[in-house]
């Protein structure tokens, strides 16, 4: 078994508009990638905030393991087109790092060629890779993104879900992210959280494909991204995991 890097237990939110979360528990394990599905006002932002620290839950209970280093890459930044601030100086804001580290992080990104340009004038697929190379300071154990291809064309999507893999294994951290790539989920994940406020079902990629309330949340969307899932495999799963030639 994988080292628990972080359980979460009952973990429920609400607002003045309603609840946001209910009763929602999971585990994230070392060496794991681990995507969040769901429709728009699931609450996948929200569970990603928790998970950060960012918020508390309003009840239930997150363990980390003792000091959890986490990187992260929000929905969307914000970048002051007046403020000038190159994507070297970017990296170093809130964590101090050497420029070895700094060309280390940018070089797992493919985008050492941009350390010296200017964040404003970058394009979203390249602020996307800087970011997500941001991630890496530290050697974290935990990488969260929440929709780290919102904005990026479909090539750039697919390279951006290979680096997602290739940090996992070079970093030995777990990844969770927020996606609604179904299909590229399918094929690049081991955990799959499927979230309508409440945690519809969860687990293997192929078991949660199959589950009745995820074909009912995803319909025809759900049908494809299993039809190109399964064209790689000689078996199938049932609901509980169990597979069948």
């Amino acid at each position: 078994m994988t080292e628990l890097l972080l359980k979460a237990s009952d973990i429920s939110y609400s607002s003045n508009t309603g609840n946001i979360l209910e009763s929602v528990s999971f585990e994230l394990h070392r060496g794991q990638i681990t995507t969040i599905i769901g429709p728009n006002g699931a609450g996948k932002s929200t569970l990603t905030n928790i998970v950060n620290g960012l918020i508390q839950p309003q009840s239930g209970t997150i363990e980390r393991v003792d000091n959890l280093r986490i990187g992260y890459l929000p929905q969307k930044v914000y970048v002051n087109t007046l403020m000038p601030l190159s994507v070297e100086r970017l990296l170093q804001l809130t964590r101090k790092v050497s420029e070895t580290e700094v060309d280390q992080a940018l070089a797992q990104t493919e985008v050492t060629y941009l350390k010296h340009r200017q964040v404003q004038s970058l394009s979203e697929g390249e602020l996307k890779r800087v970011l997500l190379a941001r991630t890496t300071l530290g050697n974290p154990d935990l990488i969260v993104l929440d929709e780290p291809t919102a904005g990026v064309d479909v090539t750039g999507e697919v390279k951006m879900y290979e680096l997602i893999g290739e940090f996992r294994n070079r970093l030995d951290c777990a990844v969770l992210m927020v996606s609604h790539d179904l299909h590229l989920v399918m094929s690049k994940t081991d955990q799959v959280l499927c979230l309508n406020r409440h945690l519809c079902c969860s687990g293997l990629p192929e078991s949660v494909s199959q589950h009745p309330e995820y074909l009912a949340l995803f319909g025809n969307q759900a049908a494809e991204s299993l039809a190109i899932y399964t064209h790689h495999h000689d078996h199938v799963h049932d609901v509980a995991g169990h597979h069948h030639d």
